[in-house]
């Protein structure tokens, strides 16, 4: 007969709350020692948890019951918060994530690159910590998220199909379970009434919800977008071709919000929610909202990326600019360039700026966004990065003095970062949301550069997302 092994008990009492961890999550110990990661908490916090997950050297849980809560508790703003998995950091004072986010930065830096850095900045906070996005993604489900509440209840939903149907944000690990959102602190208070407003229109006429298990249903997603410049952009994605119930839609959304610049939609058949490669077809309005910064004017489409925090974006880009050093004599490469939007914002004080990006969209768009704005030193390039940044372009456009580069979360290729060595600039600004990949792309150029400065920026307050900006000069 086979020894039974000994069952480590789901539910662990007691667990006091250390201190922060990242992706919104904080921690304490098991009492084996082990390192317990547990959403929703904070440090001082005393729960009893219930272990989902479970490695040797950790373990993860749930909450099954708060204990004591910590006195550095802040009541959240957000009735959706604990569930929709947008906020996990409403309940901790600001001044605390920002400490925390900074750690996480500097943390990664030395563990993961070995990096020394010569002057360490605090995280750059916002002054907006609510009503900060420019845009916000809805989905449409016929299978909504029902409440802890509704749960215990015993109300029997799944009879009643406009019970079910919900607009709102994915749970997070769900990806057929959409939470209906009432209130979203996130974005200006227009985009609830839309929002809202959609719902109530689509649930009124009978439209069918999409069915994301089954793939069909009329309504997929709709996309807010606003600017600092006070215009709106408004998207409806549908999932079936129905041009009566598309018009209707489209014709009542626009006269009830005529505050709307542009308004239009896509019908997409395909399996998943990405627009990027679907036609988008305009109803009303323009075709792009217009952003502003420092006098800058920037054409932002319905595919274009502009990022996500207008008034951080402008914070981030003088840290860049900053760190660039620039005279008016230097000849800078915008690597990772998007719409040209860092490009723009530092031409004036360089020479001439080239930017290269993946994306041919974004490029025209950048292209346009220089126009306007009257920039002729400016030149942009469309490809993959590895296989534009060569030495046969850098002899034809000359050798960059200043390097910036603000890749996407997965960072540089090795290719690009042998360019870089091989071109050796005075000085890269690397930007990142991701200081682990950033860690890892600057120590290879360790040997060649040193660390002079980094500062953290908060783009996303009560999330664990940061945004870090070193400034590396040639040793």
């Amino acid at each position: 007969m086979s020894k039974n092994k000994h069952k480590e008990p789901t539910i662990v009492p007691s667990i006091t709350i250390e201190q922060m961890a990242a992706e919104g999550k904080s921690l304490g110990h098991l009492p084996d020692g082990r390192v317990v990661f547990v959403p929703y908490t904070a440090p001082g916090d005393v729960v009893d948890v219930r272990l989902g997950r479970r490695r040797k050297a950790y373990a993860e849980g749930v909450v099954e019951q708060m204990v004591t809560p910590s006195p550095i508790r802040v009541k959240p703003l957000c009735e959706h918060f604990g569930v929709c998995g947008g906020c996990k950091w409403q309940h901790i004072p600001y001044e605390m994530q920002l400490e925390t986010k900074g750690k996480q930065v500097y943390d990664q830096l030395e563990r993961i690159g070995h990096l020394e850095v010569e002057h360490k900045h605090l995280a750059l906070g916002a002054s907006k910590i609510y009503h900060y996005r420019n845009k916000l993604e809805f989905t449409f489900s016929n299978r909504r998220w029902l409440t802890t509440e509704e749960v215990e209840s015993q109300e029997e939903f799944s009879h009643d199909e406009d019970a079910m149907k919900a607009l709102g944000f994915h749970i997070p690990g769900r990806f057929d379970r959409v939470l209906d959102i009432q209130h979203c602190y996130l974005q200006d208070e227009i985009s609830d009434r839309i929002r809202l407003f959609v719902r109530e229109h689509c649930l009124h006429a009978g439209y069918s919800f999409y069915d994301l298990k089954e793939q069909h249903g009329l309504m997929r997603t709709l996309i807010i977008r606003t600017s600092s410049t006070g215009e709106l952009m408004v998207i409806v994605v549908f999932g079936e071709e129905d041009p009566e119930k598309i018009e209707q839609l489209l014709t009542a959304l626009r006269d009830a919000f005529p505050v709307i610049i542009s308004l239009q939609y896509v019908i997409n058949l395909k399996h998943n929610d990405t627009i990027g490669d679907q036609e988008v077809i305009l109803f009303h309005g323009r075709d792009y909202i217009l952003e502003e910064m420092e006098g800058l004017r920037f054409r932002v489409g319905p595919k274009s990326f502009y990022q996500t925090n207008s008034e951080q974006a402008r914070h981030l880009y003088e840290v860049a600019r900053s760190f660039a050093g620039l005279t008016g004599e230097e000849l800078v490469y915008d690597l990772y360039t998007g719409t040209g939007t860092i490009a723009c914002f530092v031409a004036r004080s360089a020479k001439q700026v080239i930017g290269i990006e993946y994306v041919p969209e974004a490029i025209e768009d950048a292209k346009l966004n220089a126009e306007t704005n009257q920039l002729s030193n400016t030149r942009f390039y469309a490809g993959d990065m590895k296989d534009v940044l060569t030495q046969s372009f850098i002899e034809e456009h000359g050798k960059p003095d200043v390097v910036i580069t603000d890749p996407p979360r997965a960072g540089m290729h090795p290719d690009v970062v042998k360019v870089l060595l091989e071109v050796a600039p005075e000085r890269i600004v690397y930007v990142s949301c991701n200081p682990a990949s950033q860690a890892r792309d600057v120590a290879m150029m360790s040997e060649m550069y040193r660390v002079v400065e980094a500062q953290p920026v908060d783009m996303f307050p009560h999330t664990g997302h940061v945004e870090n900006v070193l400034l590396i000069r040639k040793q």
